[in-house]
């Protein structure tokens, strides 16, 4: 067998990540007939069939399964090696690559970024919102620096640091019969169609520590990637929704939404920021930690923008 090189796991990456060779070919720079001619030169190299045939697609073998499995642990180490190096040479502070497990925190970062990237002009900023294996694994796979996120998980090597607390709230439009309750219990919403973001039902508080403990599931849940459209539908009647009381209160002068404490002592949360602890003693990191969890911050995020 030959050595397996970074090329050749970025070519089972590829493959697997676009479906097609045409559309891998193009993300490598490399023409059909060049990326079929590379991919069966790996197998010849490496002694072992990677792909086979099902139909018009390719379709990793076992041994294509545990080399694409390495390749998404492996190559993020590379890229950050490579920019690391990069900065070093360049005399440049770096990237702060933000993972988002918040959806409705969108709002917040960006009353941080922008004052942020004033004091650090050498720091760029890159958020992103899907990982391969979650945002814990994202951060230990170095695809992200800092997670954001209302439910840290505590393991070793890694660091949460709480930077605000809200309040869920229960969202209702102008014509629900539930907008002029003091609180709502479980029970009232067991005939709602509930709006969420695209997240399992395990990881959503409104189940988690509302609906679920009482046993109640509401008549119907849909959906919805952005709040916008989510806030939208719920001002015309289309459904309720759980969200921080703060972002309502910053849509509250384009839609017509009405926020109801869940349960007669209601439901608090915090947002943290998570780290690895090798990283804390990078400054522009640590900064933007101390950044977010200033008093400053806490203030405005539920100023109207």
């Amino acid at each position: 067998m030959d050595v397996l090189e970074r090329s050749h796991l970025k070519i089972i990456q590829e493959v697997a990540r676009e479906g097609s060779l045409t559309a891998a070919g193009a993300r490598l720079n490399l023409t059909q007939p060049a990326l079929s001619h590379a991919i069966r030169k790996i197998e010849t190299r490496l002694g072992v069939k990677i792909w086979r045939r099902q139909g018009r697609s390719l379709v990793l073998t076992q041994a294509g399964i545990w080399l694409l499995a390495l390749a998404n642990r492996l190559l993020p180490q590379f890229e950050l090696a490579e920019s690391r190096l990069e900065q070093f040479a360049n005399g440049e502070r770096g990237t702060l690559r933000i993972g988002m497990e918040c959806h409705p925190c969108y709002q917040w970062l960006l009353k941080i970024v922008s004052p942020y990237l004033d004091r650090w002009p050498k720091v760029d900023v890159d958020v992103r919102q899907k990982f391969q294996f979650g945002g814990i694994g994202a951060l230990f796979s170095n695809e992200i620096d800092i997670l954001v996120t209302p439910d840290p998980l505590y393991k070793p090597e890694l660091n949460f640091t709480p930077v605000f607390d809200y309040e869920l709230v229960l969202v209702v439009g102008p014509g629900h019969p539930l907008r002029a309750q003091t609180y709502v219990v479980p029970e009232q919403l067991a005939g709602e169609i509930l709006i969420t973001y695209p997240v399992p039902s395990e990881r959503l508080d409104i189940y988690t520590q509302f609906l679920q403990p009482a046993g109640i599931a509401p008549r119907q849940q849909k959906q919805i990637e952005t709040t916008d459209i989510m806030l939208v539908m719920v001002a015309h009647g289309r459904g309720v929704a759980a969200l921080p009381g703060w972002l309502v209160e910053e849509y509250a002068a384009r839609f017509d939404l009405y926020p109801v404490k869940l349960g007669k002592n209601g439901i608090m949360k915090q947002i943290f920021l998570g780290c690895r602890e090798t990283d804390e003693e990078i400054q522009y990191l640590q900064n933007f930690i101390e950044f977010a969890a200033s008093p400053f911050l806490t203030q405005s995020r539920t100023e109207t923008p």
